[in-house]
């Protein structure tokens, strides 16, 4: 009986809910291997004889299952339910979809075994061997073909805003992957291979990549999130949809140039880090618009703030896009860039979005969407709200104890004593960061256990709303068996 329902569906939800399940196993093992790291940079003992345990392996293990795995995932959740609600079609290509649920949860558990065992990249945010690109390259294609096929068969006669930061995310993300990771291989059995970028050239394209990876997979990619679940939890309308125009069009043309301003004071020519720090202040405009317009689509309905905790982790989450948004272009300056560049400032404003933004938007949205997908309501709202403050508890203290790391660092290796030598040693500043780097661990703990609390919460309710199909089922079949 339950498979006959599956199948009659009017949209395709079934891989709507194998991927809002792998969101959230996947956070929970992302955000305890971060969690691990950070012990471990305030704890040295903790990385231990076996290399696999050390930091080196298990940070782009983190990495990986955070954003790829736990955003990633919840992406392909949200956008496959959002394209069928908003054309009113059900999702193209039949078991297409389903190939990019298992190409993907594959690429993302291999790629993390591969990390363990010492196979990488070494290439920030793409690290992971040649055949793991080829199987991403594979999968995201197949993703933008059901995608657009889907828009191509619409209903409805208009394509609504998210879509447009969908399949803009998705289209962007396609071209970066496979531009950045042309290599070539040392044989057809080894999983070493030679970049086809060299040099300079090597830094310039890994950081286009880098930084749009950031722009369009973490920033486009959840304001489409953004433009269909805050109206929809809030049950308003987009505050300005001309607003919306500006900030798509906007966003997408100046994101693509701003990747070089993570290479100010390196050999790369200095008016290329110039320009890209000129786009990067322009993109405070649209990023700033964007924030604006969520926040204001909850006019009318800020009440909703006292008792709807869905609602919390979206206003929180609009805070956090207009306050990283605004750090962003700040540290792409020369001038503050000189202080903040390779200090752990940079590692607080990174998870200022994407704890604060990312994940806040992501859980939010899942949130709204699992009572409907199991056709229940949530196990426990009171959970929820636990979630929320111990989510953003755990993002002040890490950003917060970042920004002290991070300046402090910048500070100390900047000073020079009265007869022009360095006031401070290296190991001086090593020693400073154990404060910040033990609050860092504190705060990551709080985020980790709402993302524990968050993942009983999810199971019970799906728990609840098969044990509720069953009993209607049951109740179904009786009274065709009487009649």
């Amino acid at each position: 009986m339950a498979n006959v329902a599956v199948a009659n569906e009017q949209y395709n939800y079934d891989i709507v809910r194998k991927f809002t399940i792998m969101t959230v196993v996947w956070g929970v093992l992302g955000m305890l291997a971060g969690v691990y790291i950070a012990a471990e940079l305030a704890w040295p003992f903790l990385n231990f004889d076996n290399p696999a345990l050390t930091f080196g392996r298990l940070r782009p293990v983190h990495t990986t299952l955070v954003i790829f795995g736990f955003g990633g995932s919840a992406l392909f959740a949200t956008s496959y339910y959002v394209v069928q609600r908003t054309c009113q079609v059900r999702l193209w290509g039949g078991k297409l979809a389903n190939y990019t649920f298992w190409g993907w949860q594959l690429s993302v558990g291999i790629a993390a075994i591969s990390y363990l065992l010492g196979y990488t990249q070494a290439r920030e945010y793409a690290e992971m061997v040649w055949p793991i690109d080829l199987l991403i390259a594979v999968t995201w294609v197949i993703y933008l073909i059901v995608y657009v096929m889907t828009m191509v068969n619409r209903s409805q006669p208009h394509i609504y805003v998210a879509n447009w930061f969908f399949i803009a995310f998705i289209l962007a993300t396609a071209i970066l992957h496979i531009f950045n990771n042309m290599a070539v291989p040392v044989s057809m059995f080894s999983l070493s291979s030679y970049s086809l970028h060299a040099g300079v050239q090597d830094a310039m394209t890994q950081w286009w990549y880098g930084h749009n990876a950031v722009g369009f997979f973490l920033t486009a990619a959840f304001l489409g999130m953004m433009y269909y679940f805050i109206p929809k939890q809030a049950g308003r309308p987009v505050y300005s949809y001309r607003l919306s125009i500006i900030h798509f069009w906007a966003l997408i043309f100046l994101y693509m140039w701003v990747g070089a301003h993570h290479l100010h004071w390196t050999a790369l020519p200095d008016w290329t880090s110039t320009l890209a720090a000129t786009f990067s202040i322009l993109l405070l405009l649209p990023s700033w618009g964007g924030m604006i317009n969520g926040i204001m689509t909850l006019s009318g309905a800020w009440d909703r703030l006292r008792n709807d905790p869905v609602v919390r982790f979206m206003i929180v989450s609009l805070s956090f896009y207009g306050m990283s948004t605004f750090e962003g272009p700040m540290m792409s300056l020369k001038s503050v860039n000189a202080l903040s560049h390779y200090t752990d400032w940079t590692i607080g404003h990174v998870h200022s979005g994407a704890l604060g933004w990312v994940a806040m938007i992501s859980m939010g949205s899942l949130y709204h969407l699992i009572p409907r997908l199991w056709e229940t309501k949530m196990y426990s709202e009171k959970l929820i709200f636990t979630h929320f403050w111990l989510a953003t508890i755990g993002i002040v203290l890490y950003i917060s104890s970042m920004w002290v790391a991070g300046i402090g660092q910048g500070l100390m290796l900047r000073a020079f004593d009265e007869y022009g030598n360095l006031a401070y040693t290296f190991i001086e500043s090593v020693s400073f960061l154990h404060t910040p780097y033990v609050v860092r661990t504190l705060g990551g703990v709080f985020f980790l256990s709402g993302m524990i609390i968050m993942a009983y919460n999810v199971f019970m309710t799906i728990f609840k709303g098969r044990k509720e199909a069953a009993v209607l089922e049951a109740k179904l079949a009786a009274k065709l068996a009487n009649a």
